[in-house]
C-alpha cells in the first residue's frame, strides 16, 4: 500500500499512558508486511495527527511491535514523513558527537515536558511498511524523533534518561494537567 494511502484511511486510537507494560518492555520485530500492519500503520498515522505529535510508536497504541511513524521537520525545515520498522539507530561519536538540550514530550505524558540533552544528529536504518530497506539521516525535531521513536521500540520512554529530580518534576507537571486528557485522547480531543 503506498505512503500516500497509508496518510488518508487511518482513525485515531487511544495512546497508552506511561506505566502501561507495553512501553516499558522491547518491542517484537516486524516479521509480516501485510494489510494487518498497513492498517496498523495508517493508525498511527491518523493518531499521531490527532495528537498532534512528531512520531508515534505502535507500543503508544497498545501494539507490541518494533515500529514507528514520524511526520515533522528536518534541521533544513523541510517537513519528511515516513514509518520505520525494526529501526537501529546510529549516533555519533568522538568529535562528530555535539548535542543539544532541548525540551522533549511525549504523547504518552501528554503536556509535560523536560530538558534532555540529544545528538544534533542521528541515522535510523530499518524497513518500511513493505520491507524494504530504509535509511533516514536528519539533525533537527526529526533527528530527535528518530531517537525518542527507536527508544520506545526498546522499552524506554525519555524520563528513563532524565535524572530523578526532573523525572519527578515531569511527573508532577503532567499530573497537574491529566485532567485535560481523557482516557480515550486523541480520539477525544484535550478538554
Amino acid at each position: 500500500m503506498p505512503l500516500e494511502e497509508l496518510l488518508r484511511i487511518g482513525t485515531p486510537r487511544p495512546i497508552v499512558r506511561w506505566g502501561d507494560p507495553v512501553l516499558h518492555k522491547p518491542a517484537r520485530l516486524v516479521t509480516e508486511f501485510d494489510d494487518a500492519l498497513h492498517h496498523l500503520i495508517a493508525d498511527m498515522f491518523a493518531t499521531n495527527t490527532a495528537a498532534p505529535g512528531a512520531g508515534l510508536a505502535a507500543a503508544q497504541v497498545g501494539v507490541d511491535l518494533a515500529a514507528f511513524v514520524y511526520d515533522c521537520g528536518d534541521d533544513t525545515g523541510r517537513r519528511r514523513v515516513g514509518v520505520i520498522c525494526n529501526p537501529e539507530l546510529e549516533l555519533p561519536e568522538g568529535r562528530d558527537r555535539e548535542l543539544a538540550t532541548l525540551g522533549e514530550g511525549c504523547l504518552s505524558l501528554p503536556g509535560a515536558h523536560g530538558d534532555l540533552a540529544r545528538p544534533t544528529v542521528a541515522t535510523c536504518r530499518g524497513v518500511d511498511h513493505r520491507g524494504e530497506p530504509v535509511t533516514v539521516t536528519a539533525g533537527g525535531i526529526l533527528g530527535r524523533c528518530l531517537q525518542h521513536e527507536t527508544d520506545h521500540t526498546h522499552g524506554m520512554v525519555f524520563g528513563d534518561r532524565l535524572t530523578t529530580k526532573a523525572r519527578k518534576r515531569l511527573l508532577r507537571d503532567a499530573a497537574e494537567v491529566a485532567d485535560h486528557y481523557p482516557d480515550d485522547w486523541p480520539v477525544s480531543p484535550k478538554r
